[in-house]
C-alpha cells in the first residue's frame, strides 16, 4: 500500500469490528477517545500501547477485558494480525513512522497528528439505535464535526422507532420466501407512508390498521410484537 492520497473523495464505509484485532498507540486524551470508540463496537482485541503509566480515565477503559495495554513503544512486529491500528501518541513524528509502517504492509491506520498520512479518517458519528449516522469535514474542522454530531443525533432521534419497526419487520417478510420483486415493494411502500409520523406521535392505532391492510396476512399476528416496547 502506497502512502495515502487525499485528493479524491473519501469512500465511507461502516466496518465491523467482530472477531478483528486492533493496536492503539498513544492512550492520551485522543488514544482515550480513539478507545472508547473502538469499545463501543467490540472487537476481538485491543493491544494498547504507550510510553507513559495510564491514568484517570484511561484506568477504566483499559479494563475492558479485550483491552491488553504495554507500557512500552510500537514495533513493526505490533502490525501482525491487526486490521486497524491508530497513531494518537503526542508526536507527529511516531505517528508518522506508525502510519508509515502501516502503508507498507497495507494495514488500515489512522494517523491523529495528521489524516491524510494515514488511510481512514474517523467521521463524528451520531447514534441512537438502530441507526447511525456519520459526518467527515475531510479534517477541515473538528470542531464542526462535533457540532453537526449533536444535530444528527436530534435528527435521528424521532426517526429510531421506524428504524426498531423495520429492523424487526425486515426478516420476517423475507421469511415468507417472496420473490424479490415483491418485498422490495412492500420495504418502498413502508419507507414512503406514514408511520414514522404516526410513531413520533404515538398514534399506534393508525400505525397497526396501516400495518394490517399493508402486510401480507401470515403477518398480522406479528403486529403487536412489532409496535411493542418501542425506543
Amino acid at each position: 500500500m502506497q502512502a495515502p492520497q487525499h485528493s479524491a473523495p473519501l469512500y465511507p464505509v461502516f466496518l465491523s469490528l467482530s472477531g478483528m484485532h486492533c493496536l492503539l498507540v498513544g492512550c492520551g486524551q485522543v488514544g482515550q477517545r480513539k478507545l472508547a470508540g473502538l469499545l463501543a463496537c467490540a472487537p476481538a482485541s485491543v493491544l494498547v500501547l504507550d510510553l507513559a503509566a495510564p491514568s484517570g480515565a484511561a484506568e477504566e477503559l483499559l479494563r475492558a477485558p479485550c483491552v491488553r495495554f504495554e507500557r512500552r513503544a510500537c514495533s513493526e512486529d505490533d502490525l501482525a494480525g491487526r486490521t486497524l491500528v491508530f497513531a494518537a501518541t503526542g508526536s507527529p513524528i511516531e505517528n508518522s513512522r506508525i502510519a508509515a509502517l502501516c502503508a507498507a504492509r497495507g494495514v488500515l491506520c489512522n494517523c491523529a497528528s495528521n489524516p491524510t498520512e494515514g488511510c481512514v479518517q474517523v467521521p463524528a458519528v451520531a447514534r441512537r439505535e438502530p441507526l447511525a449516522a456519520a459526518l467527515s469535514t475531510g479534517g477541515a474542522s473538528p470542531a464542526l464535526a462535533r457540532r453537526w454530531r449533536g444535530e444528527l443525533e436530534r435528527w435521528l432521534e424521532p426517526r429510531s422507532r421506524m428504524g426498531v419497526l423495520m429492523k424487526r419487520l425486515r426478516p420476517l417478510v423475507l421469511a415468507l420466501g417472496e420473490d424479490t420483486g415483491q418485498n422490495t415493494g412492500l420495504f418502498r411502500k413502508l419507507a414512503a407512508s406514514s408511520l414514522q409520523n404516526w410513531l413520533e406521535e404515538n398514534d399506534f392505532d393508525r400505525c397497526r390498521s396501516w400495518l394490517r391492510a399493508e402486510l401480507p396476512p401470515a403477518l398480522h399476528a406479528h403486529i403487536a410484537e412489532l409496535l411493542h416496547d418501542l425506543p
